[in-house]
């Protein structure tokens, strides 16, 4: 499986469908909460523990 389908397989059984239906407006914030979600708050272990946001920056840092 490709990251992006892994990606939207996981937003979409993570979000839309615990959301029922949705206007267009609503799954435009669904979706923006959930990116944001994804690199700032989620932790990864392959990222030693780390949000994707949080693991660029270490490298950034290390630099």
């Amino acid at each position: 499986m490709r990251p992006t389908e892994s990606f939207f397989g996981t937003l979409k059984t993570e979000s839309f469908y615990k959301e029922g239906v949705l206007s267009v407006a609503e799954l435009a914030t669904v979706i923006d909460d959930y990116i944001h979600y994804y690199n700032y708050e989620r932790i990864s272990l392959n990222l030693k523990k780390l949000s994707s946001i949080g693991y660029r920056t270490r490298l950034k840092k290390a630099v």
